[in-house]
């Protein structure tokens, strides 16, 4: 029996930086761009507001590009302040690296499991029903790339605590060809057995 899980963003995810005025360290961006083109030339800044004192920071998109070398759609997206591109441009490595920023993706993400969710070990605990099966395989996509522990979302999706995930790891009930320990962000299966 195969089972597909999404792991969903459900906003954006929070911004680790410190603040200037407060020491905070904490922005929440909600999707504001602020474009400014003097001649020829072009600076876009995605805004942060710090979660404490409200103070603005500013994360370089573009800085100091000829117009012509930017996309006319790119440009649309920011003078819309289009969410979907803050999303895409917090998971950019190369913008984070120039900001110096991580991002904390807690709370900002769910995961659906198609409405099969703690029913899987219930029906491997059944050993008394005829059709359940031995084997349920389980595959695991992210929407976007947003680290999180497997055990986590096994404990999440089965109904489980973490300390019984480990259980069935240790087991060899939960078996997976990535170790499910670590942090992933890309997609992976697993299976859990009777």
């Amino acid at each position: 029996m195969l089972n597909n899980w999404v792991v969903m963003p459900t906003c954006l995810p929070l911004v680790l930086r410190r603040c200037h005025a407060c020491a905070s360290e904490r922005f929440r961006a909600d999707g504001k761009f602020r474009v400014n083109a003097n001649h020829k030339l072009i600076d876009a800044w995605l805004l942060a507001l710090c979660t404490v004192c409200g103070e603005t920071t500013k994360l370089t998109v573009l800085e100091r590009k000829n117009v012509r070398s930017v996309r006319p759609e790119l440009l649309d997206r920011m003078h819309a302040n289009d969410p979907s591109l803050a999303a895409e441009l917090l998971q950019d490595p190369v913008l984070r690296r120039r900001n110096r920023i991580a991002v904390d993706w807690d709370g900002a993400w769910r995961l659906d499991t198609g409405g099969s969710g703690p029913d899987h070990l219930d029906a491997l605990d059944a050993l008394d029903a005829i059709d359940v099966p031995d084997v349920i395989d389980v595959s695991v996509r992210f929407a976007a790339r947003i680290p999180v522990r497997p055990v986590r979302l096994i404990a999440e999706g089965c109904g489980l605590s973490r300390a019984g995930v480990e259980r069935l790891i240790e087991e060899g009930k939960a078996v997976s060809a990535i170790r499910l320990n670590g942090k992933v962000s890309g997609d992976f299966t697993f299976m859990l057995k009777r």
